[in-house]
This record gives structure tokens, C-alpha cells and sequence, in this order.
């Protein structure tokens, strides 16, 4: 139930509204080059000779500066009544391309590709499907045709993919004691899997490494049945799996949340509770299932044969 204050004047329900202008005006500063030039600039710059160095119109580049000032992406200072500006910390360490932090490839795919299927949400939630046909003109199978575009695309797309992994893995693999598996395989990535990382720990052998779009018939073929083109994990093996999850209780976090919805409009998954991976792996033959968080973004569920 919302507060008085809230009744009166529905400022979260304002902020929402303002959401997306919010994400792209940060976008927008990241493809133009903003905070790259600030960061090599020894000195803050007025929005003319950030606009001149960038070739954009000055009021264009004045209001975008503005709004990122606002968005506390920049900051400012005011000489004889002109505006100086330079990078935040923030914006040095993880919106800049030379950064070893930097989402930049993250911020443009964000911009210029799940944008696009974001216009679709409601067809989505209607369709109960993907909107790659609508956004890209491809039916899903060949939506990375679409995201592919060029090679500069597939860069981005593949940085996108490793940003948040290499923010959060540290976290991840502290989270177990993970030195009884001294042979590590990564089995997928997140294209249209529930996990956005399954990574199998076992003494010994190798597994297949393959997707996981339609997890349980997939895993029972591999965990549970496996052909002569298969290896089967062996006693004492295990599988991680590292994942954006969702509460119990289906209460949040709103960052997972976002991105079921993110899959439902882009790829095939979703986002699952602890519980929904207990029964997954349960039903695949593993047992002493543990779920740990880190509080961030992912989050590791250890199963072992």
C-alpha cells in the first residue's frame, strides 16, 4: 500500500515513467563518446568544445551533458558563467571503452538491440513469445543474424555476454569450496537457457559442451541417459549453475524480475526460484542441492552426483 505522500504526488510512478529516458540518455552518452573524450581530456571541457570534438550540435550536446550532470554520470563546474565538465569516478571506471571495468559493450547492445525488442513487450506478453521477427525482421532461429550484423556487433554482443561475468565471478566461485573439482567445463551459455552459466566440476573426464534450451529433455539425455557420444558425470562430479534468481516468494529482486522478462522478449527462458532448480536437478540424478547468494547480480546453485 502506497503512502500518503505517494497518494498525493505519485513520484515512483514519475521515475518509472522517466525510465527509459533515463537508459538511453546514458546510451547515448556512451556511443557519441562522452565519457571517452572527458577521460582523455586533462582538463574539464565546455559542451562546445566536447560538441566540436564530437562532431553534434551544440544545444543537442548542452542538453545531453545536462541530463547526465543530472544522472550524476558527470559533473560541473561553472567558470564566467560557462559549463566546465568532467567524468564521475563511475563513469571512468565502467562507461568508458579503454576501462578494463568498461560495460560499454554492455550500454550498446543494450541501446541497439534489446531496445529494439523492448518495443514489443506487450505483443510479448500477449504472444507468450519472443519479438526477434518484429524488432529484426528474422524469425528466432536466426536472430543472431540480426545481432550479427557486422563484426563490430558480434564484438559488442560477445562483450555484452562476459561484463557482468567478469564483475561478478569472483564473487560466484568464492562461494563453495570448489577445490575438490580440479577439472572444470563450461556446458552453455545463456542463448535462450535458463542457466546463464552451467559449469560442470568433476575429478575427472569431459562433457559434451552444448546449450541448454530446453533444459530438463536435455538434461536427463545428458545426465541421466547418456549415449556413446556422451560422457556421463562421474561419481562425485558436479554441476554449478550461476543464475540471475528469482525470491521464493516471487517478490523480487526486480533485476531478475526484468530479466524474465528480458528472455520472454529476446530469447526462449526465464528466471527461476531456488525451488524450481532444486526440482531440476533432483529430477536429473543430483542430490545434496545448495543454493548460495552473493547479493548482487548472480547467484550459484551446487548440485554434485
Amino acid at each position: 500500500m502506497g503512502s500518503s505522500e505517494d497518494l498525493d504526488f505519485p513520484k515512483k510512478l514519475i521515475e518509472y515513467r522517466d525510465g527509459f529516458l533515463v537508459s538511453k540518455t546514458m546510451f547515448t552518452a556512451c556511443e557519441l563518446g562522452v565519457f571517452d573524450l572527458l577521460l582523455e581530456s586533462e582538463v574539464p571541457l565546455s559542451s562546445a568544445v566536447i560538441a566540436q570534438h564530437l562532431g553534434s550540435s551544440a544545444d543537442g550536446m548542452e542538453r545531453l551533458l545536462s541530463a547526465c550532470v543530472g544522472l550524476k554520470l558527470l559533473e560541473v563546474d561553472l567558470k564566467n558563467e560557462e559549463a566546465f565538465y568532467r567524468n564521475t569516478e563511475l563513469s571512468s571506471l565502467y562507461l568508458t571503452r579503454s576501462s578494463p571495468k568498461s560495460l560499454y559493450h554492455m550500454m550498446m547492445f543494450y541501446s541497439q538491440s534489446m531496445y529494439l525488442c523492448w518495443h514489443y513487450l506487450t505483443d510479448a506478453v500477449r504472444d507468450g513469445g519472443n519479438q526477434t521477427e518484429r524488432a529484426f525482421g528474422v524469425p528466432f532461429k536466426k536472430c543472431y543474424n540480426a545481432i550479427y550484423r557486422s563484426e563490430e556487433e558480434m564484438i559488442t554482443f560477445m562483450h555484452c555476454m562476459n561484463s557482468l561475468w567478469h564483475l561478478c565471478k569472483k564473487d560466484v566461485l568464492t562461494l563453495f569450496d570448489l577445490s575438490l573439482f580440479p577439472n572444470v567445463c563450461d556446458l552453455g551459455g545463456c542463448s535462450g537457457a535458463l542457466a546463464k552459466e552451467c559449469i560442470s566440476l568433476y575429478p575427472a573426464s569431459t562433457v559434451t559442451i552444448y546449450d541448454l534450451p530446453k533444459v530438463l529433455q536435455i538434461a536427463k539425455k545428458h545426465f541421466i541417459s547418456p549415449d556413446e557420444h556422451r560422457i556421463s558425470f562421474q561419481e562425485g562430479g558436479a554441476v554449478l549453475l550461476v543464475e540471475e534468481l528469482l525470491n521464493e516468494d516471487r517478490s523480487g529482486p526486480v533485476t531478475s524480475q526484468l530479466q524474465s522478462l528480458n528472455m520472454l522478449v529476446l530469447l526462449e527462458g526465464k528466471e527461476w526460484t531456488p525451488a524450481e532448480f532444486n526440482k531440476l536437478l533432483t529430477a536429473v540424478g543430483f542430490k545434496d542441492i545448495q543454493v548460495r547468494t552473493t547479493g548482487k547480480i548472480f547467484n550459484a546453485i551446487l548440485g554434485r552426483k
